[in-house]
């Protein structure tokens, strides 16, 4: 009788098990929404039982979020439980407006919207944790913005996200349609190239809606998507292989994100089902009857005047025409008399323009309470958007200032096209009609570089890592300049009030204002001697003109200046490179370190050595022996290159072995002095009483004569 089974526990354990996965399992369908749905963040909103993510508000995040947490693995366990969703979306497009970024289906750790930001990080991460594997974020984004910092495919594709906006796997939008067959009467979905030609792309935002299903069971996801009505594919857009028990926790929210930068675009849910035991639940929702958001194509047949022209006779339709006629040439007058105000460029970037009145309230009137630097084009202001609140910095530049203008002209055609995490990012410009020009950059928090290397003491004095770390971004910035963009672009003023740090202490490089761009295998066309004085190469001096490798140059003095806690030139002193190398000459290289830093001690003597050694090498006066940006970053980052002449060669073998020649100290002081001592405006800039500002927050800038 002891060791028969008891049917009254075993049938109470069974029911205690199947209410357990009972409590598991969530279903729901949504046909439209309401305020009670949803938990709705940022700019989104519910409107004629539509969820409208994002707007025409520039820079913005919209997230909308099933109120409550949702179990999505067995407690204590590995296993995660299979879902099924679908739902229908939109990405409305207005008209005449650059359109983006996109939207993410995802499921998330927490409510309400904290470490994301817009634009293209979609309202889903950040530049400093994107990537990390404490996020337990996974997402599927329909993007449409191509970003080379996440390895986009494309501008208008579906990918896979795993902690990080560097999708696991991505393809084109689209599907590929049942029943393909080849002349055979065979299938022709098999995996062949011919499989490849039958595949439909689908515009993303395009205003149309489209029906998107994502299941996932047994460690694989399918996405499948068509447009709304359609029957659903049986081969699904893409099939992944992956393993989401170390991503979700027990718990997660499910929802959607979006966001806008200077693209913008309305992201819109019209329907969502979702359920972990039902994968058949999807056909509950409406597909048929809906809104469309496409924009509709202009007719001249519309003309008001044309169709009542039509229905009263011959001669109103005269009329008419007459009438159209005066309206089109005056219209065509006004816009010649815009286009006499408006310069190439101003049409050509339309699309960045932000009004005056827009940048007036964010500067509370470019108080002076706001001012947060100046520099020799101009002032610069801190100042807050109204709607999303995002911070921002003004540049304003006199316009009495001709290189100021250039200056500007030289940013827009630049900057306002380069996408990179260290780079600053620039949001948007303003001209007035009298002339003034403005720049509106995303606001560093912590200001420029050489505020933490020259006028802090004590505690908040960066550390040496922390100045290798900045030196380390600034270097990946200067890359992409150099090889990651379509154009190549010389920054022509690297220097420390330049680098500006963001509220994790991320070194950016800015201030673009003597920016050139050529085509690769290019050379820069321009002969104008341009920079700040202590970071021109030798032969920018003597022939005024740049190259990648004179961008080198200015990056190897600012690792001296950085390390050294020296400017480049200072009354009384020798030349900072100069000083450097003799003390590298002497076996005394550690002696260039920051005094305050050596005093305090706990930094790797090797690495610093190294970094110091590298400074040397990028500012050495022939470009010939300057290694590339790319041998730079490499080198910052551990991972030596062999060769900068000689592919056998270690490059610091290379360099040391350079070193024991008396001839090449002596040339190399002769080249960097002479450079320097007869170029026509510098004795005139050292004995100016200036001459302390030029090397201080924004810079002097040489105009070759």
């Amino acid at each position: 009788m002891k060791n028969q089974p008891k049917p009254l526990l075993f049938s109470l354990l069974l029911s205690i098990f199947l209410s357990l996965e009972s409590i598991s399992a969530v279903d729901f369908v949504f046909n439209g929404f309401n305020s009670s749905n949803l938990s709705l963040y940022g700019i989104a909103t519910v409107e004629s039982r539509i969820l409208t993510l994002t707007n025409s508000t520039t820079f913005t995040i919209g997230r909308a979020l099933y109120p409550s947490k949702i179990p999505t693995k067995r407690p204590n366990s590995s296993h995660v439980y299979p879902f099924s969703t679908s739902f229908i979306f939109a990405m409305a497009p207005y008209k005449g407006v650059l359109a983006g970024h996109g939207l993410v289906f995802l499921f998330v750790p927490f409510n309400g919207i904290k470490g994301a930001t817009e634009a293209q990080h979609l309202g889903l991460f950040n530049r400093t944790n994107d990537g990390n594997s404490s996020n337990h974020v996974f997402g599927v984004e329909f993007d449409v913005f191509k970003n080379q910092e996440f390895n986009d495919i494309d501008e208008n594709h579906v990918g896979v996200d795993v902690n990080s906006l560097t999708s696991v796997s991505a393809h084109a939008a689209g599907y590929w349609p049942d029943n393909q067959t080849d002349s055979s009467g065979s299938n022709s979905n098999s995996g062949t190239g011919d499989e490849e030609k039958s595949f439909k792309e689908l515009k993303l935002n395009n205003g149309k809606n489209y029906q998107v299903w994502i299941d996932y069971a047994d460690s694989f996801i399918n996405i499948t998507m068509v447009e709304a009505g359609m029957k659903r594919p049986k081969r699904p857009l893409l099939s992944v292989p992956l393993n989401l028990s170390g991503v979700l926790e027990d718990e997660m929210y499910v929802g959607f994100t979006a966001a806008t930068g200077q693209l913008v675009e309305s992201h819109k849910i019209l329907a969502w089902s979702f359920s972990n035991r039902n994968f058949s639940l999807s056909e509950e929702l409406i597909t048929s009857g809906l809104p469309s958001f496409v924009l509709p194509k202009d007719s001249i047949f519309k003309s008001k005047g044309f169709i009542s022209g039509v229905t009263v006779g011959g001669l109103f339709i005269i009329v008419a025409v007459v009438l159209f006629s005066l309206f089109l040439i005056k219209r065509k007058q006004r816009r010649a008399r815009e286009r006499e105000e408006m310069e190439d460029w101003e049409l050509e970037y339309w699309p960045h323009r932000i009004t005056y009145q827009e940048i007036e309230a964010a500067t509370k009137g470019f108080s002076e309470e706001n001012v947060i630097g100046v520099g020799g084009n101009g002032k610069v202001y801190k100042g807050v958007l109204e709607g999303g609140g995002a911070e921002i910095a003004v540049k304003r530049i006199s316009h009495e200032n001709d290189g100021g203008t250039r200056a500007f002209l030289a940013e827009i055609s630049s900057l306002g096209r380069l996408k990179h995490k260290s780079l600053v990012g620039l949001r948007g410009w303003c001209k007035r009609e009298k002339g003034s020009l403005m720049l509106v950059y995303d606001y560093m928090e912590n200001g420029s570089l050489d505020k933490w290397i020259f006028q802090c003491d004590g505690n908040k004095m960066l550390s040496c890592e922390e100045r290798i770390r900045v030196l380390k971004d600034v270097a990946a910035g200067v890359l992409y300049l150099h090889e990651g963009w379509e154009k190549k672009v010389l920054h022509r003023d690297i220097k420390s009030s330049n680098v500006l740090l963001d509220k994790e202490m991320n070194g950016r490089l800015g201030d673009f204002g003597l920016a050139r761009m050529h085509g690769h295998g290019q050379v820069a066309s321009t002969t104008r001697v341009v920079g700040t004085v202590g970071y021109l190469a030798p032969e920018v001096i003597s022939s005024g003109r740049a190259s990648t490798q004179t961008d080198v140059f200015g990056f190897g003095i600012l690792i001296l200046e950085v390390l050294s806690g020296r400017r480049p030139i200072e009354e009384g002193k020798p030349i900072l490179v100069e000083m450097v190398w003799e003390l590298m000459v002497q076996g005394k290289l550690l002696d260039a370190l920051d005094a305050r830093l050596r005093a305090k001690g706990g930094f790797d003597e090797e690495e610093v050595e190294r970094v110091l050694h590298l400074g040397l090498l990028c500012a050495y006066p022939d470009p010939r022996a300057r290694p590339t940006m790319r041998q730079v970053v490499k080198v910052l980052e551990g991972k030596i290159e062999a060769g900068i002449e000689n592919e056998t060669e270690d490059m610091y073998a290379y360099l040391l072995q350079q070193v024991k020649s008396k001839d090449m100290w002596a040339n190399y002081s002769r080249s960097f002095g002479y450079g320097y001592a007869t170029h026509p405006t510098f004795h005139d800039i050292r004995q100016s009483n200036s001459y302390s500002m030029s090397l201080s927050w924004s810079n002097t800038i040489m105009e070759g004569r």
